[in-house]
């Protein structure tokens, strides 16, 4: 009769007791197929098919829970007008004013316009750019819907409800394609546009007795010629570009303002219209010094717009370098 000992011997020899050892070919198939049990990697069909009922209506109930939630919060969108305008959205009210052309891609944190007047290769860059940059302005086509739309505005004569304002080309003489911009003269033109902001309103300075004290001198004496002659068109968010420093100021030389000196208020406000673009300023700088750099600084002047240098908005800084 067996001893305590020998059975505990026997029940760890049995428990450990080395498997089957099978050939690795056979093995492997078996991980895959085990005709012994009928199984699938070590499940049985059966098994399997319960698997895949479970997930696909764990995902199914999943997918159409996240379908339902997202045609919920779509209900809640306009494609054309944004959910948070103005005050209440992060671009907030104070719209930032850019400049074209822009430097190389490869140089991207430059804001430096340099090349060489009498070098045609040299200037192409910025005479190509601009011709992207303008091609939407010149062909209507580009924009989707502008050319059902476009209105000829005045400022005695806003768009209608859904149409645009149309944007005149030929006004921006002699800063053209055909005129390579003025590059090859030595007195390049630079286009600014006021960055857009849903139905965001200007308010205006259209009266020249009451002008800001930070207004350059030129721009007020301006402001105070159009209220003479042209009073109808004092509803303008005007335009100033400037060297940024006095030896700035000196080498810059005159500036001319194409079509006008500023953006037309019949623009405003901007509501995301299909075919909209926006107004376009030409700065004509007509003989800026040559070799070496100057620091110029562009305002756009309305009574909501705050200049803030660091911040970018209503201003935009350049640098200017024609050898």
């Amino acid at each position: 009769m067996p001893t305590i000992t020998e059975d505990c011997i026997d029940g760890f020899q049995q428990y450990y007791a080395r498997p089957l050892e099978r050939p690795k070919k056979k093995s492997f198939k078996q991980m895959i197929y085990d005709d012994e049990d009928n199984s699938y990697f070590g499940r049985t069909i059966d098994s399997w098919a319960k698997i895949g009922t479970f997930y696909f209506a764990f995902y199914g109930v999943l997918g159409a829970l996240v379908a339902i939630c997202m045609w919920a919060f779509f209900q809640t969108l306009d494609p054309r007008i944004p959910k948070w305008t103005l005050d209440s959205s992060i671009i907030g009210t104070n719209p930032g004013l850019g400049f074209r052309p822009l430097p190389p891609v490869d140089n991207v944190e430059s804001t430096l316009i340099w090349y060489k007047g009498t070098q045609h290769e040299n200037y192409k860059h910025w005479t190509d750019s601009l011709d992207d940059f303008l091609a939407v302005y010149k062909v209507p086509g580009l924009t989707p819907g502008r050319g059902q739309n476009i209105y000829n505005c005045d400022y005695n004569q806003p768009p209608p409800k859904g149409q645009v304002c149309d944007v005149d080309i030929k006004s921006w003489s002699p800063c053209t394609k055909e005129n390579n911009y003025s590059y090859h003269k030595s007195s390049p033109c630079i286009f600014l546009k006021l960055n857009k902001i849903y139905d965001w309103r200007p308010d205006f300075y259209n009266s020249s007795q009451d002008l800001p004290a930070a207004m350059p001198e030129n721009l007020k004496t301006y402001i105070a010629d159009i209220e003479k002659k042209e009073a109808h068109k004092l509803n303008t968010i005007w335009v100033s570009c400037e060297g940024e420093n006095p030896a700035d100021q000196e080498n810059i030389g005159p500036v001319n303002y194409l079509p006008i000196r500023g953006f037309p208020g019949y623009f405003y406000p901007y509501q995301n219209s299909e075919g909209y673009l926006s107004p376009l300023v030409a700065v004509h700088f007509q003989r800026p010094k040559r070799g070496i750099i100057i620091n110029i600084e562009c305002k756009a002047w309305a009574r909501n717009i705050v200049h803030d240098r660091k911040e970018r908005i209503g201003s935009v800084h350049y640098e200017l370098l024609i050898d």
